[in-house]
């Protein structure tokens, strides 16, 4: 058994879970943690939890070390440059006429990386831009273009549900989901019913859908025509796939027929 701690990064109001590397520490404590070989200053959430990493689906970072006083002042001074940075980016973007939308820009805890994301519908051309930004802030440049879902996952928001949206909360990796999934669970394909914020097919189509799959091969399908137990021929003309009925159309009218209780 491992011991893993939710953390929240920057401004993000996601919690990302890290090993605590054995380390004494308990919520509300400052922390700095390594993602992607980068450091960064967070702020523990959650209490320790104890789980069997073997069953992990992703990897975790590490905890690197307890935030010191120094470390403290770093991250607010790392936020007051990342804040100025994203304004000059905006600015220079807009002289070089780059048909793109910067989101965000921090550093590295140690300065060593400024990164900022961007997203935009054509492929960029950011060279000037990003030679432009290295010779202002004299530490390693990265621009990085992220996805419509990637953006709603950042900027958050509520979705249909009433929920605050999935991919703000606590999804790491984006599955991919399909139209198929929504014709399993007879939704309208209207794209103001089935797309979340980000535009995209809402991720939740993927939650259930191995449970409707799965109630499907009991069913018929619409239009298939079938014979009852009186011998009498109709033809499927609705499926109720989660109370398990469906509704035949016979010379006599139209029969419901339900797997789990009378006709």
């Amino acid at each position: 058994m491992d011991d893993i701690v939710g953390i929240k990064i920057g401004k993000n109001n996601k919690i990302i879970y890290f090993y605590t590397n054995k380390l004494k520490i308990k919520k509300n404590m400052n922390v700095i943690v390594d993602i992607d070989n980068t450091l960064r200053f967070g702020t523990i959430e959650t209490e320790i939890h104890p789980i069997d990493s073997s069953k992990l689906k992703t990897k975790l970072g590490k905890i690197v070390r307890i935030a010191s006083k120094q470390d403290y002042h770093t991250a607010e001074k790392n936020e007051r440059d990342s804040e100025k940075a994203l304004k000059k980016c905006i600015e220079l973007a807009k002289e070089y006429k780059l048909d793109i939308k910067i989101l965000d820009a921090y550093y590295t805890h140690d300065r060593e990386q400024l990164i900022f994301r961007f997203v935009s519908d054509t492929r960029v051309d950011f060279r000037n831009l990003a030679r432009d930004l290295a010779n202002i802030y004299h530490t390693r440049i990265e621009l990085r273009q992220i996805g419509v879902r990637d953006k709603a996952k950042e900027v958050g928001g509520i979705g249909s549900c009433g929920q605050k949206l999935c991919c703000a909360r606590f999804l790491n990796d984006f599955d991919s989901v399909s139209i198929s999934m929504a014709k399993n669970q007879n939704l309208a394909l209207n794209p103001t019913k089935i797309n979340g914020l980000c535009g995209r097919l809402l991720c939740c189509l993927k939650y259930e859908n191995d449970c409707y799959k799965e109630c499907r091969k009991k069913l018929p399908k619409i239009g298939e025509t079938i014979k009852m137990d009186n011998n009498e021929e109709g033809k499927v003309v609705s499926v109720d796939i989660l109370n398990e009925k469906y509704e035949v159309e016979t010379q006599k009218g139209k029969i419901e027929i339900n797997l789990n209780g009378s006709n």
